[in-house]
């Protein structure tokens, strides 16, 4: 079974070039996955059949896993059969007729356009900390990345005369992404004058450093975030995701198409790209109540 897993992980990094962070997902589901079998004496992965499966997820929902987490156990055998099948190692798929659990649609949590713009003039731009902060607000917000993406971002992948990013997404997949003129305009100022104060002598390739020429972490640009959602009297919880969502959401606002939007995300599979809709649609909604004479 362990070999038979390795030997799957070994074609998800391969053929489909599934980022660390998926691997270790799948490796840690299919691992607890053969840990029930050889718990309920089912030691040859051929014998498994639906009552066996019927029961491992009620042993999952058992342990509290939600049914979001369900589904993705359920996602990461199902396509080991798959595997398996397509290497002649099994027969049958037992997940073949067992619905993914539903998980639900929750609308992601975004900001107005004013309460972005407050946010934004938060940092204090006389000091060298307060024009990165500011700087990295604006490229988060602007192009809509993942906070990981935001504190790996090297100078390299900056082009400010084109005014665009080039981000290195989930899967190691390459996007390019605009950025906005205050976006370029706040990077600047980084770049030529709170950059070099911080660096003092050090050099880096990164484009938002911290001591030593170091990225800043994730955490510390979460507790930053914290900060500046408090100061501008933003009550909801504001985390970098947020502005994602934000970036999102006022495009579709504004006009532009579905999939523009997907591309600038980096979202592979434009159903991802869609629960964004939904916040347009009521937005259109609101403006037709507000406007419309009968509305």
């Amino acid at each position: 079974m362990d070999t038979l897993i390795d030997q799957y992980l070994a074609h998800l990094t391969l053929e489909r070039g599934l980022a660390p962070n998926s691997l270790d997902s799948y490796a840690s589901d299919l691992a607890e996955y053969a840990d029930f079998l050889e718990t309920h004496n089912i030691p040859d992965i051929r014998r498994v059949d639906t009552v066996a499966i019927l029961g491992w997820l009620v042993h999952l929902e058992a342990k509290g896993l939600s049914p979001r987490s369900r589904a993705r156990h359920l996602i990461a055998v199902r396509g080991f059969y798959r595997f398996l099948i397509q290497e002649k190692q099994a027969d049958t798929n037992p997940l073949q007729r067992i619905d993914i659990p539903k998980t639900g649609s929750k609308l992601p949590q975004f900001l107005t356009c004013d309460q972005v713009g407050t946010l934004m003039e938060m940092p204090d731009r006389t000091t060298p900390r307060g024009l990165r902060n500011a700087a990295m607000l604006e490229v988060l917000y602007g192009a809509g990345l993942r906070v990981s993406e935001l504190v790996n971002l090297k100078v390299e992948q900056i082009d400010l005369e084109a005014c665009f990013v080039r981000i290195f997404g989930k899967g190691s997949k390459e996007r390019i992404v605009p950025i906005g003129s205050l976006a370029r305009e706040r990077t600047q100022e980084w770049l030529e004058w709170g950059r070099p104060w911080l660096l003092k002598g050090h050099s880096s390739a990164y484009l938002f450093v911290a001591r030593a020429g170091n990225p800043m972490t994730r955490q510390g640009f979460w507790k930053l975030l914290k900060k500046y959602a408090g100061a501008a009297g933003i009550l909801a919880t504001v985390s970098p995701h947020t502005l994602r969502h934000s970036f999102a959401t006022h495009l579709l606002e504004g006009g532009a198409d579905l999939r523009s939007v997907q591309t600038m995300l980096g979202h592979s599979d434009i159903a991802t790209t869609q629960i964004y809709t939904h916040v347009s649609r009521q937005y259109l909604v609101d403006m037709h109540k507000q406007y419309h004479p009968r509305g």
